[in-house]
């Protein structure tokens, strides 16, 4: 720390993928235009950027502190920030589409990602969701992904490096990528985890690897697009008997437009993503009490052809009403 009391930059050994003080050749930049359009793009020296509204030398950028206001050859003004983790998620290559920020933010507080936790990640696509998890967990925990089609795999591990800053062939120590299916990997590696993630088509097909590996107390987190598959993995959840009563929903994110007296929705939201899914592992050979409320009428109707929990526990419903 320095006599003013600066920190100066961030701790390599943090893992943050985050920088302080000026910018430096190798960091990635996001220029933002008068009208929103964003570009990001890595520090080189010597380097230009071009866009319609003319170049920016790199060397212009490399050596000042973040948040200031440059000019290109053109004209054109732009702000330059470092992105943050939401920015760089939205913008990263992709393999495969991305849990986006909200959905994202919202796995890592209703799972309860902590700092040490041992995260288990099926389906990881373009790494945006395992940045979020990397993160929370810290470089003491660990996350073990599994990805089933190496060329996601592929784009991931560039995603992830790029956002953490790892070298090249210098992987985050608290990361593992496997290639193969969660269903078969998971119960051959033996491993023992806090929390799953499920990020795929089918989940419930995950259902008894995921409860043979996570620790009573444990959550497990679907995410997942539709309704039907909503639906079949909460009443598989339900079914199974080894843990709580599921919980799903989904985040709605609108911003508003403010000025002055001027003060409305605005004209574009992020509605639908994806449906999130959670529940607790309950303790080897316990099963949660059963719902006391009936179910809607019609709800199991002949039209209903899914996993029935109330034929799986072999418990009467007077046995337990009482």
């Amino acid at each position: 720390m320095d006599p003013a009391g600066d920190p100066g930059d961030v701790a390599a050994a943090a893992w943050s993928g985050v920088h302080r003080g000026p910018l430096r050749a190798g960091e990635w930049v996001r220029l933002v235009d008068g009208k929103g359009r964003k570009h990001n793009f890595c520090l080189e020296a010597g380097k230009r950027f071009f866009s319609n509204r003319g170049h920016l030398d790199h060397d212009e950028l490399i050596g000042r502190e973040e948040g200031f206001t440059v000019t290109s050859s053109a004209g054109g003004e732009y702000l330059v920030f470092r992105p943050l983790l939401s920015e760089f998620v939205v913008s990263m290559p992709r393999g495969a589409a991305v849990v986006y920020p909200k959905d994202a933010a919202q796995i890592v507080a209703m799972a309860d990602i902590f700092p040490g936790a041992h995260v288990v990640e099926a389906g990881v696509g373009s790494g945006a969701l395992t940045c979020s998890l990397l993160r929370a967990v810290g470089p003491h925990g660990r996350v073990s992904s599994y990805e089933r089609r190496e060329e996601f795999a592929d784009v991931a591990r560039r995603n992830v490096s790029q956002f953490f800053g790892a070298a090249e062939g210098e992987a985050h120590p608290a990361w593992q990528l496997t290639i193969g299916d969660l269903a078969e990997a998971l119960p051959a590696s033996g491993e023992r985890c806090d929390r799953i993630i499920l990020d795929m088509l089918a989940p419930w097909d995950c259902l008894d690897a995921a409860a043979d590996a996570l620790r009573p107390g444990g959550i497990l987190c679907a995410y997942v697009a539709t309704t039907t598959q909503m639906s079949r993995f909460v009443e598989t959840v339900r079914v199974h008997g080894g843990f709580t009563e599921p919980s799903a929903w989904e985040s709605l994110v609108r911003d508003w437009h403010v000025e002055g007296l001027a003060v409305r929705p605005g004209h574009k939201m992020i509605g639908h993503t994806a449906f999130l899914v959670t529940a607790r592992r309950m303790a080897p050979g316990e099963r949660a009490p059963r719902k006391s409320r009936r179910p809607a009428p019609g709800a199991y109707g002949p039209d209903y052809t899914g996993p029935r929990a109330d034929e799986a526990d072999p418990r009467t419903d007077e046995a337990a009403e009482d």
